[in-house]
């Protein structure tokens, strides 16, 4: 994570006053639940509240205390112990460190996904706007990176909506996967803690208890968290290697939005280069590297080990870090994107008509003549002019076992490009409606 692909409210989620921010919030709930049981002194929930609420934790201090005691959660509450005074020993009765890391995160993990959502939403917002505006915008469809046949950009752009919305109800999931609490105490038996202080820290932060904690909450909802980031990320690279492509100057069907005063190269001053799609592509790259070691961390020993705790001090901040700043990227490529219809028209006629050939074979069939010998009479005639020899439609009408099954207006009537069109808005309305 580093400052250059950050925007500060989701960095702020992995700053450590916020974290230590939590960790009070969860021992401090936790202590009038305790106080309910008459387990703790009310009076001594009370002062914990009092003292704790407004304090800035000294994040030097509690490295200071950690470096002596090689134990992140006891120099906090050594910390917690200086602001609150004696009643602070009344802070942590029967909890173990996993209760309030594990419980921590995720509640930093469900703030991360409510950014990650909103940002989707932005990005659904211009893909929408976009979409519409190029409705009617016809381009060649490519398979294998090959002119196929007609489409529209505007299909090419609601095909990204219906993806994206699809991976905001993925993110809803993930939120959902690990909006969950553990109070559980050592091994998650609840020896020690009584099992209405989980419920009720829970319902204070908004979370669910996890039903068996073992002391950890299970990796597996984290696995689950890490995975679906990368698929929303892998969709972001899958649109920005689209836009890349059809920025390529031989095809210049799209084009970053560039600025005044941008420069595409310390060498060239005529370039123009995709460089945010080729940055979302990277930093796709980055958000899926996170999901092995997710999926690693689900196999801990026994009831606990610390072997996940490392990993997801890295992962945690950097997926969803990166995740929030290309979402934001992104969004504002598609809001800015230039789009040259009448290249678009350019490339549509550069095979001299060939993106029509399965109207040929289809209308031939309908003639009587068998699906083989009408494929071998169109590919015939495609041939020469792939090689540039030659018109497609010209080529057909010289050909007289095409001509005996199709006359010239009936010919020049499948070379119509409404016809790939004709159900664009049924797409539309299956996707935005």
């Amino acid at each position: 994570m580093i400052p250059r692909y950050s925007r500060p409210e989701m960095t702020a989620i992995w700053e450590p006053q916020t974290r230590f921010r939590i960790w009070f919030e969860i021992e401090a709930h936790a202590a009038d639940a305790m106080a309910e049981l008459g387990i703790v002194p009310k009076t001594a929930a009370k002062k914990i509240w009092a003292m704790g609420k407004d304090a800035i934790f000294d994040v030097a201090r509690i490295d200071a205390i950690e470096a002596e005691t090689k134990h992140d959660v006891i120099a906090f509450l050594t910390h917690l112990s200086e602001i609150v005074g004696p009643e602070a020993r009344f802070v942590h009765q029967g909890m173990t460190s996993s209760d309030v890391l594990d419980t921590c995160f995720n509640i930093q993990l469900v703030r991360a996904a409510d950014i990650l959502i909103a940002d989707i939403d932005g990005l659904l917002a211009a893909l929408k706007r976009r979409a519409k505006e190029h409705k009617n915008s016809v381009c060649i469809g490519r398979s294998h990176g090959i002119h196929a046949e007609p489409t529209t950009f505007g299909v090419k752009l609601a095909y990204s909506y219906a993806e994206f919305a699809r991976n905001r109800a993925r993110l809803v999931a993930a939120k959902k996967e690990v909006s969950t609490c553990a109070i559980s105490g050592a091994v998650g038996t609840f020896a020690n803690i009584d099992p209405s202080v989980e419920d009720y820290v829970a319902k204070q932060l908004g979370l669910t208890p996890e039903p068996v904690s073992t002391q950890v909450i299970p990796r597996d909802r984290h696995a689950m968290y890490f995975s679906i980031l990368a698929v929303v990320a892998s969709s972001i690279e899958r649109l920005a290697t689209e836009i890349r492509h059809l920025q390529r100057t031989e095809v210049l069907e799209v084009e970053e939005y560039f600025s005044p005063g941008q420069k595409g190269s310390s060498a060239m001053p005529h370039k123009r280069n995709p460089v945010l799609t080729e940055n979302l592509t990277g930093l796709a790259r980055l958000v899926r590297s996170a999901t092995i070691p997710a999926l690693e961390n689900v196999a801990l020993w026994h009831e606990r080990d610390i072997s996940h705790s490392s990993v997801e001090r890295g992962i945690g901040p950097d997926a969803t870090v990166h995740l929030d700043f290309a979402l934001k990227r992104l969004t504002g490529v598609i809001d800015k994107l230039l789009v040259y219809p009448e290249n678009m028209k350019r490339n549509l006629d550069r095979l001299g008509g060939l993106i029509h050939s399965q109207r040929i074979l289809l209308a031939l069939t309908q003639k009587g003549m068998s699906r083989e010998a009408s494929y071998a009479a169109v590919q015939r005639n495609a041939m020469p002019v792939w090689r540039g020899e030659g018109n497609f439609l010209d080529l057909l009408m010289k050909d007289t076992e095409v001509s005996a099954h199709l006359k010239p207006t009936e010919l020049k009537a499948l070379f119509d490009l409404g016809y790939h069109t004709k159900h664009v808005d049924t797409i539309f309305k299956r996707v935005f409606s």
